[in-house]
């Protein structure tokens, strides 16, 4: 299971912090992702990270957001700042990713959380 939390309301050029916690299964070695939908639009990858913390970011994202993960505990974040109102979307957290596939533009993920709301106003 995977739950999000950190979501919110904010005004251009703040930040946010969100979180994942991971329970049930999930081990460390596994790889995970933050993923994206904003209204009317396809679901996107964010950011993907693997056990070993290697990683690789949104083009629209770089340098902007952070993330990163802490095995032992199970959890995920992202440090968004320098948010713009077209980062608003429902962020998902995402565990099972394929490295790969997310490059490639996959999305696709065994396991998903239910999403937590950012708005950029």
């Amino acid at each position: 299971q995977l739950v999000e939390s950190g979501g919110g309301s904010v005004q251009a050029g703040g930040s946010l912090r969100l979180s994942c916690a991971a329970s049930g299964s999930f081990r460390g070695s596994i790889c995970m992702a933050w993923f994206r939908q904003a209204p009317g639009k396809e679901r996107e990858g964010v950011v993907v990270i693997t056990a070993e913390g290697k990683t690789s970011y949104a083009d629209s994202v770089e340098g902007r957001f952070t993330v990163s993960k802490d095995n032992a505990k199970n959890t995920l974040s992202l440090q968004i700042n320098n948010l713009q109102p077209n980062d608003t979307a429902i962020y998902y957290c995402a565990a099972d990713v394929g490295w790969v596939a997310f490059l490639t533009g996959v999305v696709f993920a065994n396991y998903w959380g239910q999403g937590t709301q950012v708005t950029v106003s």
